[in-house]
């Protein structure tokens, strides 16, 4: 494996405090983009020169550095084992090793700490892919001031502007969902969400409301809960749903883990799937092919959206910058058992 090595003169930041720019912009400067005033590349090329900046090399897309970070959400999950497949996978093909982060290295919140900033510039890192990690200003300005890209996956907030990522198309995950439970005759449709703040759950819940209103169907308010995208928040409120006075005859759960719990809620009431009542769930993880019955889900291209954020950050790595910041990639359904058409009698409350 071969190691880019760090530079020890001036950081990025300090060129640009004292040519009295972004970081960002010094960047582009260093970088060679054109994107630049004549003037303030004047400003920023005096600095480098006056300070002693030394320029990281710029890898070609077929020669790139060897080493690239990981940071994910936890490495006890089949969701972030399914994203380290694909990751790893493309960076065998670009020739790069992976060091891994997980969640003892981070904080509160979805951020990673600065102790684990510091390892990451300290051991010569090139990039770094994040998966639901909400980066603050000063955490982002600190990786632009060692010259380290970065792309995020699956961001739990909207990233700031020219922050590259790459997600799933959950708009349209949400409306499929929602799609195939009308088709079969379901009108009194719930929906759990996840976390109320994160855009990729919110992203989901308005599929759900399109496909209603496409439908001529009328918005619930009561019918849409959030369970945080664990089994136990699906569990709770599905026990609630269970206890309205018009319970609903099939739910949406928009994470697979929520579904497994809408099971739990629904076994204790002595309710089948999906005889009494029909289940989807989002992401197509491995336990959602193996629960009892099998579960009908949108599938979510953990894998390819790693991959693809990882060839990006090479290109990036090499000086490139992709022509948007924001790639999606196609969600779809996959029928299995935990669906029927609407029965004859609805769930009754308990």
């Amino acid at each position: 494996m071969v190691r880019t090595g760090r530079a020890t003169g001036p950081t990025l930041a300090v060129v640009a405090r004292a040519a009295g720019v972004s970081v960002p912009t010094a960047s582009k400067v260093v970088n060679g983009r054109e994107d630049v005033a004549p003037e303030t590349r004047r400003r920023v090329t005096e600095a480098l020169d006056r300070l002693g900046y030394v320029r990281r090399p710029r890898f070609e897309t077929s020669a790139p550095p060897g080493l690239v970070d990981v940071v994910v959400h936890s490495l006890q999950s089949s969701w972030s084992g399914a994203l380290l497949h694909g990751a790893e996978r493309a960076a065998s093909d670009a020739g790069l090793e992976v060091v891994v982060s997980a969640g003892p290295t981070r904080t509160g919140g979805g951020r990673p700490g600065h102790g684990w900033l510091d390892k990451l510039t300290a051991r010569g890192s090139s990039g770094v892919l994040f998966h639901l990690a909400e980066l603050t200003a000063a955490q982002q300005a600190r990786l632009d001031g060692h010259g380290i890209p970065f792309v995020m996956i699956d961001p739990v907030v909207e990233p700031p502007e020219g922050v590259v990522s790459v997600g799933a198309a959950n708009w349209q995950g949400g409306l499929l969902a929602t799609d195939h439970l009308l088709a079969l005759g379901h009108e009194r449709v719930a929906v759990i969400g996840g976390h109320r703040r994160r855009t990729c759950g919110s992203d989901r819940i308005a599929g759900y409301r399109s496909a209603l209103a496409s439908a001529g169907l009328r918005y619930r308010p009561e019918y849409v809960r959030h369970g945080g995208f664990h089994e136990r928040g699906g569990h709770r409120r599905m026990l609630e749903l269970l206890d309205l006075p018009e319970p609903p005859t099939a739910v949406f759960a928009c994470s697979d883990r929520m579904a497994l719990g809408v099971y739990q809620a629904l076994a204790e009431r002595r309710l089948r799937v999906p005889d009494d009542i029909s289940v989807v769930g989002f992401d197509d993880l491995p336990e959602s092919r193996w629960a009892g019955p099998a579960l009908t889900t949108v599938r979510q291209p953990l894998s390819e959206m790693a991959a693809t954020a990882l060839r990006l950050l090479v290109r990036m790595m090499a000086g490139d910058r992709p022509e948007g910041t924001r790639t999606e990639l196609s969600t779809r359904l996959v029928e299995r058992s935990s669906t029927a058409p609407v029965p004859a009698t609805s769930p009754s409350p308990r």
